[in-house]
């Protein structure tokens, strides 16, 4: 479910201090229902190459026309990503955060791993046209429990990045986003299964 962005602005996140300077796309409640100890799985469970849910053929097929095109394009080289075109989120960290667990990176996006806390994990990509962030914070769900909750900043590369963003939206909302929340509501609940 899309939550507006005082979900993750409401709360006392370390990222705010981190990436301050970004903008908050979007905030989901994730389909990742659990006890208030079990962020670490849900990011070993993100991060795994195997998840268990296979994402769908829609899914799949635009993510392998975005990375064609970015393949094409040059927008995914080397020297477009962090550590290149913009410095790692790391450079930022307070020490206690940079000395403290990374997480684990994603096996199958690229995506780096920057913080893990007992509450929050952060993880950023970089290519030509933004530079984005990944935090999942493990949060209350007012029944009791706990749950996963996304939120994606980004910072767009200039005037291109922010045409390439709002190119996008319509994508994000009718395809990327309800079949990774199905995808992620499938591979939670079969976790461990089998």
């Amino acid at each position: 479910m899309r939550l507006p962005k005082s979900a993750h602005t409401d709360l006392p996140w370390r990222i705010h201090a981190v990436a301050g300077d970004f903008v908050i796309e979007d905030v989901w409640a994730l389909p990742t229902p659990g006890g208030p100890d079990e962020l670490r799985e849900l990011v070993d469970w993100f991060a795994a190459d195997d998840r268990g849910a296979q994402p769908s053929r829609v899914y799949r097929a635009l993510f392998a026309t975005r990375w064609k095109l970015g393949a094409l394009l040059g927008w995914d080289s080397e020297r477009s990503g962090v550590g290149a075109r913009v410095p790692t989120l790391r450079d930022r960290l307070p020490a206690d955060l940079r000395d403290g667990p990374r997480g684990p990176d994603l096996a199958t996006v690229p995506f780096t791993s920057v913080y893990l806390t007992d509450t929050e994990w952060v993880a950023e990509m970089g290519n030509r046209t933004v530079h984005g962030v990944m935090h999942i914070g493990w949060v209350p769900d007012g029944a009791g429990g706990y749950r996963g909750q996304l939120a994606v900043l980004t910072k767009p590369n200039g005037l291109f990045g922010k045409v390439y963003m709002a190119l996008i939206l319509p994508f994000r909302y009718l395809l990327v986003y309800p079949a990774l929340l199905a995808m992620i509501e499938r591979g939670w609940a079969t976790r461990g299964v089998g």
